[in-house]
């Protein structure tokens, strides 16, 4: 099957053609971008000659849902699904309020769960840093959330008077010799003690050690460079995890 994925963030929105549950090709725009017009226009330029089964998002951004929603029925003719708990996810939710649960964290563990198996725990590195849990009984039973790496270097910035900006790129040296070397040692220096606790944490809490742990998100592949902890890295986790429910919920 051939569909459209869209994964709509606080910052940006990523959509993608996915074919048998791989990544084709994806654009991301701004979400100051996302005007009907721009939206429509991106998916016009993205199919192109493409024949798509459908399209399904995955959405924390309610304000934009009818926006994209108008965009998709009139480009492709059909109705988007939009990711709830509500739909045939191939994993059960154990979680009181399932409906509080990000549909981008839903995607994100259906895809661990697709590819990887369980248990699992998925580390999504965007504006806030989360963490999924994927029980042995392949059951979603929660997670964690932490502040994004955004969060903490614009903070520094915005708060303080002499800190810069930085962005967290290249290499991290051992000790830093300069402000911005400073900061980023803090950072991944930071979210690699956050991530190793967090893992610890939660497999006491599963009663187990043997659990697969993936990694995805903007910064994941910057903080986990080297990390002595088998993360399989896949950037497109959420988006193949939206192809898995856009299959499991078609009529075709």
């Amino acid at each position: 099957m051939k569909c459209l994925v869209i994964d709509i963030g606080n910052t940006s929105t990523t959509v993608g053609i996915a074919e048998n549950h791989k990544i084709l090709k994806q654009v991301r725009i701004k979400k100051v971008d996302s005007t009907y017009a721009a939206i429509k226009d991106l998916i016009i330029e993205l199919k192109g000659d493409d024949i798509l089964d459908g399209s399904i998002v995955a959405s924390v951004v309610p304000d934009l849902n009818d926006r994209w929603s108008r965009a998709l029925k009139r480009t492709l003719g059909k109705e988007a699904l939009f990711v709830s708990h509500k739909l045939n996810l191939g994993i059960e939710i154990d979680y009181p309020n399932p409906e509080s649960i990000g549909a981008d964290r839903l995607a994100d563990t259906v895809a661990a769960s697709m590819l990887y198996g369980c248990p699992a725990i998925v580390a999504d590195f965007g504006t806030a840093l989360t963490f999924d849990i994927l029980s042995p009984e392949n059951k979603y039973v929660g997670g964690v959330i932490s502040p994004g790496l955004p969060l903490m270097t614009d903070y520094l910035h915005e708060k303080t008077a002499l800190l810069p900006h930085v962005e967290l790129v290249g290499e991290v040296p051992p000790i830093g010799k300069s402000t911005e070397d400073a900061i980023k040692i803090g950072a991944t220096v930071g979210y690699r003690g956050i991530l190793r606790e967090t893992v610890k944490h939660l497999k006491n809490a599963l009663g187990t050690e043997d659990i697969h742990l993936a990694a995805t998100g903007g910064f994941a592949s910057w903080v986990i460079k080297d990390l002595d902890m088998p993360f399989v890295l896949e950037n497109d986790l959420t988006l193949i995890g939206l192809s898995f429910i856009f299959e499991l919920n078609s009529d075709n």
